[in-house]
């Protein structure tokens, strides 16, 4: 079923990134005039006929362009198209309960309530400065506009103490949320976290920067069937190869 909207009624997912230090207009700005600076002095060294240094600085100021570029794209259009093969290859049948742990403003949280016509999606999150304008009326109103708001229902919690019974959920699903934990027991208490209130036989699909191999290694000490990691391929490049996203997926032993 098609959920499509008029351009004025389009939801708002905002911008990924860390904004609790710059916003993400003063963030744009800094790259712009950087980018700017680098270009003039590009053609001024050219004019001048340094020829060396014209290259070597028009090749930086191409650079960040294309990186600001890949940025933008991974936010707005390629994390979407990543997360629906993601949730497609989960088989949903469409009566599950699924929780988005760090679901933000509802990315992937309402693409996985679309599959859920008697089922549920559970988002918990804490609300804090890893989106712009990140907050539960954002998601909820991004809810309203995808006619989802019916299959969805939002938690303000930590994933490191998960507010649910074990064994709650059919699948779980996290896309960069688990990196932002700013230590490494605390990551490791929220993919415990979400192995504990998964069900047996549940799927885990788990989409982060960093500390994958770890998360895998973990699942796959722990017993999990299944377990794979992968790299989700350029749509989800965060300014370029070298901030890439991986995901692991995994099921619940029985």
């Amino acid at each position: 079923m098609s959920h499509a909207l008029p351009p004025d009624r389009q939801a708002d997912y905002g911008i990924d990134g860390s904004f609790h230090t710059l916003s993400a207009r003063q963030q744009a700005i800094g790259i712009g005039v950087q980018a700017s600076a680098l270009a003039v002095w590009s053609a001024v060294s050219l004019i001048r006929g340094k020829r060396l240094t014209a290259a070597l600085t028009g090749i930086s100021a191409t650079g960040i362009a294309a990186s600001t570029a890949l940025y933008i794209y991974a936010t707005k259009t390629g994390k979407f198209e990543v997360w629906n093969r993601v949730l497609d290859d989960l088989n949903l049948k469409g009566d599950e309960t699924v929780l988005d742990m760090g679901c933000g403003r509802g990315a992937v949280l309402l693409a996985a309530a679309k599959r859920l016509p008697h089922g549920r999606a559970v988002g918990v999150d804490i609300w804090q400065a890893d989106q712009t304008d990140n907050s539960e009326s954002a998601t909820l109103t991004n809810a309203e506009l995808e006619c989802v708001a019916d299959r969805i229902e939002l938690h303000t919690g930590d994933m490191t103490a998960l507010p649910f019974d074990d064994n709650s959920f059919d699948a779980i699903v996290s896309s960069l949320a688990i990196h932002n934990i700013p230590t490494r027991e605390g990551r490791r208490h929220a993919l415990n976290e979400a192995m504990r209130v998964l069900k047996p036989g549940g799927r885990l699909a788990i989409a982060d920067l960093w500390e994958t191999r770890q998360h895998a290694d973990h699942l796959k000490q722990q017993g999990w069937l299944q377990v794979n990691r992968r790299s989700v391929g350029w749509r989800m490049w965060y300014g370029g190869p070298w901030i890439s996203t991986r995901l692991v997926t995994a099921t619940k032993p029985g």
